[in-house]
């Protein structure tokens, strides 16, 4: 890839992911929200054409694209619906995490599954006690034999209950951020259970349970790593989840973007149509600045994490947070440009907006995004 142009490949993978959305994803999104349904059937087509493992090692039936041809997928995939996108987004997150921090039997046993989406994934690291500070998580894994003995709830878990293969955090050792552990739990292990179905603005199409461990018995073999490393782990799956998330946003963005423009060549108002008002004009000319900004800028981190940058952590805060702010505010004032229709449910603008809201809150708050990027300047600037 040149500087700030897609290759032919990166074009094709793109289109492919938005003829997936535009045929697969658009026409029952606003149903699916209404409706509370998860579409696993439709998920397990996108994991057909390799959208399961999009970053993984092609030897356990990934994909091995680069971070910055995932977000061209994502984007693309939040065209139809953000909140199905998301979820695969996190399906991605975790199966990576498995196979990068995994031994090659774990990676064997788990990964080509989930790479086919046979299998689905979850990420499990918030708790209803633990969000920002996710190193005082207080779920805990005691060695007892072959096996970890799991205690505790994760809160807001997307899949929970659906999904297959649950990638957690768990406490093995002393409070702070060296005394967590990373482990593969797996659906129909006993003492493993979920809460209700949250209530909730938007995501409706994916759902999100609390993951419960009431003497939860793992074998040891399905521990990732060594003990003690698991909030590392946690920490690197985030850097490429803020990516994806961020790439959501966007797509959920232009196509609040494109349905404005349509509509307001149809609507009329004073004899003319609503895009011969200057003011308008300039309105949707600012939404699609942003738009192509944030995009950039994206991409920009999305080839650090590729390059294994240094600054990548940083600049995938600092694009995180860019692409969710300026997503959330675009689709809002698309919404306000539909006037009193974008209130409504069948244009679908309303539902997009609730979507996208949780962009700013999850994989880390836009807040510590901000904390990321400021502990970064403050350290270099003083030498540390």
């Amino acid at each position: 890839m040149t500087q700030f142009t897609l290759n032919d490949d990166q074009i094709a993978i793109r289109d492919m992911a938005r003829d997936f959305a535009a045929r697969e994803l658009a026409p029952h999104a606003v149903r699916w929200d209404e409706e509370k349904h998860f579409p696993v059937d439709v998920i397990r087509q996108a994991g057909g054409l390799g959208m399961g493992g999009i970053y993984v090692r092609e030897d356990v039936g990934g994909s091995g694209m680069t971070r910055l041809d995932a977000a061209l997928i994502f984007e693309a995939l939040a065209t139809g619906c953000p909140s199905v996108a998301a979820y695969i987004s996190i399906h991605n997150m975790a199966t990576w995490m498995i196979d990068r921090f995994g031994d090659e039997a774990q990676r064997q046993r788990f990964v080509p599954k989930l790479a086919a989406m046979e299998h689905l994934a979850s990420y499990c690291l918030t708790e209803p006690g633990a969000g920002s500070d996710a190193a005082a998580l207080k779920t805990r894994a005691v060695r007892d034999g072959n096996h970890y003995v799991l205690d505790g709830v994760k809160q807001f878990i997307s899949g929970a209950g659906t999904s297959d293969i649950y990638v957690v955090m768990a406490r093995t050792g002393d409070a702070g951020a060296g005394g967590i552990s990373t482990f593969v739990v797996e659906k129909d292990t006993p003492g493993l259970s979920f809460g209700a179905n949250e209530k909730k603005m938007g995501w409706n199409a994916q759902p999100t349970r609390q993951v419960i461990f009431e003497n939860c018995r793992v074998p040891a073999d399905n521990r990732l790593g060594a003990e003690g490393i698991g909030f590392k782990i946690a920490m690197a799956g985030l850097d490429g989840g803020r990516l994806n998330i961020g790439a959501c946003s966007l797509g959920g963005a232009q196509a609040a973007l494109d349905r404005s423009l349509a509509y307001m060549r149809e609507r009329k108002a004073f004899g003319r149509a609503l895009t011969d008002f200057q003011a308008l004009q300039f309105t949707l000319a600012d939404m699609a600045t942003e738009l192509e900004a944030a995009r950039t800028f994206l991409w920009r981190a999305a080839a650090a994490l590729d390059a294994q940058d240094p600054e990548a952590t940083r600049l995938c805060a600092m694009a995180k947070r860019v692409a969710t702010d300026r997503g959330f505010e675009i689709a809002n004032q698309a919404l306000q440009l539909h006037g009193g229709y974008g209130y409504l449910a069948d244009y679908g603008i309303e539902k997009i907006v609730r979507d996208l809201r949780v962009h700013q809150i999850l994989e880390g708050t836009n807040e510590i995004m901000r904390l990321i990027v400021a502990r970064s300047l403050v350290g270099r600037s003083s030498g540390n």
